[in-house]
């Protein structure tokens, strides 16, 4: 019988089988902002996450705006259940993606409500195209520091010999603790993207990318790679 694979995503997990262990190693925080930028006109409201909806929800009557972006199908049925119309969602689920399909023109106005630690691509290219965008820092992910000393201790007594990141920020966060506790232990890396698998591998680790940028991609990718059903 195979170990255990570590997931680390934040949403719920739901599967009654007993190779997964759930251990989401990132917590979210909501962070003040200033409630000026509401008072004003987009023509475009750009929502990155689930996460991004959830926070925003308490705020969005107070915006007035002309469409809605989403990148992720799952972010796009999410803001469907909240009644939110979805315009814009790009096929591949990352922001890259979300640049190549999305077309700006000089003078649109964009806002972005987002973590604090999302990557910059999406706010400086639209930016570079001529759009005017107002990025919002809403929430911010913090170590589960409790989950992450968890993980280790799994992975050293072989209860678990795999862990998916499903973020740069899980992935940064946890290898900071396996340097601090000074662990050295054997387990397979997975990704559930580019900028989470250089991530891995900027911490010395190598990892199998999910060939789709969901949680249920990476699942299935983990399985194919074990040979599972």
């Amino acid at each position: 019988m195979c170990a255990s694979i570590i997931m680390t995503q934040s949403s719920s997990m739901k599967t009654e089988d007993s190779m997964w262990i759930h251990l989401p190693f990132i917590k979210i925080e909501p962070l003040p902002f200033d409630e000026a930028v509401l008072t004003r006109a987009y023509n475009w409201l750009v929502f990155s996450s689930k996460n991004a909806v959830r926070y925003f929800l308490p705020y969005l009557s107070q915006l007035h705006y002309q469409k809605v972006a989403v990148i992720g199908k799952k972010t796009q049925r999410f803001c469907e259940q909240q009644g939110i119309e979805v315009d814009f969602c790009p096929d591949d689920y990352s922001q890259e993606g979300f640049l190549e399909q999305f077309n700006v023109q000089n003078g649109v106005s964009i806002f972005i409500p987002s973590s604090k630690a999302a990557r910059p691509i999406l706010e400086d290219e639209l930016k570079a195209r001529g759009a005017d965008v107002i990025k919002i820092d809403l929430y911010e992910p913090v170590a589960h520091q409790q989950n992450i000393l968890d993980a280790i201790k799994r992975l050293q007594d072989q209860s678990a010999d795999g862990i998916a990141f499903a973020s740069s920020s899980s992935a940064e966060n946890f290898f900071k603790a396996l340097r601090r506790y000074q662990v050295q232990a054997a387990f397979d890396c997975y990704a559930i993207g580019q900028p989470t698998y250089d991530t891995i591998r900027k911490n010395g680790y190598d990892a199998v990318i999910a060939q789709k940028q969901t949680i249920d991609g990476l699942i299935n990718t983990i399985k194919e790679s074990r040979n599972l059903k």
